[in-house]
């Protein structure tokens, strides 16, 4: 009976589930795309190497306006070299220098970043080579003008023809493709496959040039640590702050970064932002509550008559409070299922959009029934009672 009552009154039914579906969806698509980018980004780190840390060059100052990390030239080659040699715990140290330039080939152009590394960088970064090789030492001490291309800028610029052997052209210089990486995939919506690898040497000096007082400038250094991240920032600080004439209280002309801290912070800062969104939906549920009791308490007003002829026919108090509590509880359970299934599919589109891991937790969906049917439940108790306790007289005298 509760059924057909509710089915009898499709759009008061509907817009009574309304704030529940809303309420539900929320908190489902919310809690999944929350965990979906806090699980993006541990990927994302892991891939660059948990046990990895970075050492980026100082911020340069304009007047009294200080540039971004990395817009002075404070680090070199030699200070990589240094650390290598000096630094007990650290296990490999790479060094690298960043531009973006267009990569063309016989009319094909791509503008992307292009790195000039040594030979450990494949190494920190755990780069695979599925086709050709890596420049070796010699190549690296000639300036050799060599290059390794990433997945994405074979696919745009070759055709899926085989580059290896073939010349493109960096800033109207010809590089012979020796490889070409395995696909790392998308990274924070950047394309990790989009890359270009060159020698350092050769980078340092055509592309970017020796900005350095002394040596060749690098943007970063990276130091594989194992699980003595703490150790190796500490030698590594101590012996930059030797090498650059570092003393108190002068600040430091570079900036090192844990991969570790940084999962730890990521990790705490969706998880607030979690929390409160997923208690601003939590008042939609309420306010889809307050719904379903005042239509109910409506439902009830209207429908006096019908509950006097059926307590005069013998219907009992406990059989009139079931119907009305059972239609409450049946219009937040489905208004629960159909807020569940909204949310999945928000969460999957996001995902798709945004590209980042696709993840429902069986917690959020347990918790989301569990709540519709809380909402149906107390919104439902006090129309109920009201119902149940009317005189069927009195009601049957209702208009």
């Amino acid at each position: 009976m509760a059924v057909e009552t509710l089915w009898s009154n499709k759009l008061r039914t509907g817009l009574t589930m309304l704030g529940v579906i809303i309420g539900i969806a929320s908190v489902i698509a919310i809690t999944s795309v929350g965990q979906g980018v806090q699980k993006g980004t541990e990927q994302q780190i892991q891939a660059l190497g948990p046990d990895v840390l970075s050492v980026f060059s100082g911020s340069a100052r304009s007047g009294n306006i200080r540039q971004g990390t990395g817009s002075s030239s404070t680090l070199t080659w030699d200070d990589a070299k240094a650390i290598a040699e000096q630094a007990p715990s650290a296990q490999i140290v790479s060094a690298y220098l960043q531009r973006n330039a267009q990569v063309v080939y016989e009319g094909q152009n791509n503008s992307t970043p292009v790195f000039g590394t040594d030979l450990n960088y494949p190494v920190v970064r755990e780069i695979q080579i599925q086709n050709g090789r890596y420049f070796n030492q010699e190549e690296l001490d000639t300036s050799s003008l060599v290059a390794v291309i990433g997945p994405t800028i074979e696919s745009n610029l070759f055709n899926r023809s085989d580059p290896l052997g073939k010349r493109i052209r960096i800033r109207g210089e010809a590089y012979e493709v020796i490889g070409v990486t395995e696909s790392k995939g998308s990274q924070g919506g950047m394309d990790r496959d989009e890359v270009v690898f060159i020698p350092l040497t050769t980078m340092s000096a055509r592309l970017v040039g020796n900005n350095a007082l002394s040596g060749v400038s690098v943007n970063a250094i990276l130091i594989k640590a194992g699980e003595q991240l703490d150790a190796v920032q500490f030698q590594v600080t101590n012996l930059l702050r030797l090498r650059h004439n570092i003393y108190p209280p002068q600040e430091d002309d570079f900036r090192i970064t844990n991969q570790a801290d940084i999962i730890s912070t990521f990790t705490n800062i969706v998880g607030l932002f979690t929390v409160m969104i997923v208690a601003i939906a939590g008042i939609s549920l309420v306010v889809g509550g307050i719904g379903i009791a005042n239509i109910m308490l409506v439902s009830v007003v209207e429908r006096t008559r019908e509950i006097g002829i059926r307590k005069a026919v013998g219907a009992t108090n406990s059989a009139i409070l079931n119907q009305f509590l059972t239609e409450a509880i049946v219009i937040s359970t489905l208004g629960g299922g159909i807020g569940i299934g909204s949310g999945i599919l928000i969460a999957f589109g996001a995902a798709n959009i945004f590209k980042f891991p696709f993840v429902i937790s069986l917690l959020s969906v347990i918790a989301g029934l569990g709540l519709s049917l809380s909402v149906g439940l107390v919104a439902g108790v006090i129309p109920a009672r009201n119902a149940a306790k009317l005189d069927p007289i009195t009601a049957l005298r209702s208009d």
